[in-house]
């Protein structure tokens, strides 16, 4: 009698486990807002359909930040500036045909503006975790959060702050075609 509960036990898992559907894995484009350590964002993004088992993407984003600092009359002042980061993104788990859980690295290159800058250019890398929350078959939401590091520091301002170092946090949805 034992051995057939866990004989239906193996099936009825087994027979989940194949109905189970893979969640979304193709083309996808989307849009974002973050902050990068004390700099708040919008951004766009788009990434390849997945590869290396349907493991694997490419993901490049573009955004637009805004740096608050102090300008040259002492008076709170909002500069804009940009960012480039092109990343490789690990699917790591699914749960239910619902979530997804993933980490993404890459490359970070950003625009300063030359009201707190006098660089023109700033390499850097980043490194988040992510979980996307599937509302339909082509639809997520999704939380992202890790890290920043480029040495950017606003030589134009008193104290030469630093900026998009540290904290970084990304909430968005994206559309998979």
């Amino acid at each position: 009698m034992r051995k057939i509960w866990i004989s239906i036990v193996m099936i009825s898992l087994a027979l989940q486990i194949q109905a189970q559907e893979s969640l979304n894995k193709k083309f996808g484009i989307g849009g974002q807002v973050g902050q990068h350590q004390k700099d708040f964002g919008i951004g766009l993004h788009i990434t390849s359909p997945y590869f290396a088992n349907q493991k694997m993407a490419v993901r490049l984003k573009g955004n637009l930040i805004w740096n608050e600092h102090l300008d040259s009359n002492a008076e709170t002042s909002w500069s804009s500036y940009s960012n480039l980061s092109l990343g490789f993104v690990q699917s790591v788990a699914e749960i239910n045909n619902f979530v997804r859980l993933y980490g993404e690295a890459g490359t970070i290159l950003l625009f300063p503006s030359s009201k707190f800058s006098s660089e023109s250019l700033q390499l850097g890398g980043y490194g988040v975790f992510g979980f996307e929350f599937f509302i339909d078959e082509h639809i997520n939401y999704f939380f992202e959060a890790g890290g920043v590091g480029t040495g950017a520091k606003a030589d134009k301002i008193v104290g030469k702050p630093i900026y998009s170092n540290g904290f970084l946090t990304n909430v968005g949805v994206r559309f998979q075609f």
